[in-house]
């Protein structure tokens, strides 16, 4: 499978509690549901064929928890019969068991268990959220593709997929786009470290 990482993002970067105020305060976070004004007809087009594509979904515990809780309630929901019934992995110490089925714990080396997750038949393994989790699997270079939807918002705190002190990475664009209420979709595959150069160095090795 595939390794799929999807993520939506304030313009500062801040990935925490997009869906709703109380969706995750922790460390204090008071900003949350910051995504949700800026949601439309076109990017549910968008969120519906990646879903489509999904042979099995990866969470951290947060996101598994609330994702547990909210997705069985919303019968009514377009995606609530992929979200419900495909099969789920969460990465998790201190989980012992999981009422969302399918689910599988992935418990002890995480990493390993993921990639063995990743040799076997199928699509996409999805990861919605989870963002320390995405943090660790860019990380270990396990992620085949990184999907972010950056709403045109500030928020001036809170939890960031890419912290100050995060590891370095290339990414090549492979597509993007932006919604009638102004998200920026864009698709990028992961390629190592990031190549760096010299502003004006080409241009002055290429004179006579």
């Amino acid at each position: 499978m595939k390794l799929v990482v999807q993520q939506f993002l304030t313009l500062d970067g801040v990935s925490q509690g997009p869906g709703s105020p109380d969706e995750d305060p922790s460390d204090g976070f008071d900003q949350g549901g910051w995504f949700v004004p800026y949601l439309d007809e076109e990017f549910v087009e968008v969120a519906a064929g990646w879903l489509g594509t999904a042979d099995a979904l990866l969470f951290g515990r947060r996101t598994y928890e609330n994702f547990a809780r909210d997705w069985p309630t919303m019968t009514d929901h377009p995606f609530a019969p992929r979200m419900n019934g495909l099969p789920k992995y969460v990465a998790s110490h201190s989980l012992t068991t999981a009422g969302w089925d399918p689910t599988t714990i992935l418990d002890g080396d995480v990493l390993s268990q993921v990639a063995e997750v990743k040799r076997r038949p199928g699509r996409d393994l999805q990861v919605h959220g989870s963002s320390r989790l995405a943090r660790s699997l860019l990380t270990a270079g396990l992620v085949d593709e990184l999907r972010l939807v950056i709403a045109p918002v500030v928020v001036g705190r809170g939890r960031r997929l890419f912290p100050d002190d995060g590891t370095p990475a290339g990414l090549r664009l492979v597509s993007h786009r932006t919604t009638p209420r102004g998200l920026s979709v864009h698709t990028f595959e992961p390629t190592g470290l990031p190549d760096h150069g010299v502003y004006g160095a080409e241009s002055q090795d290429s004179a006579p």
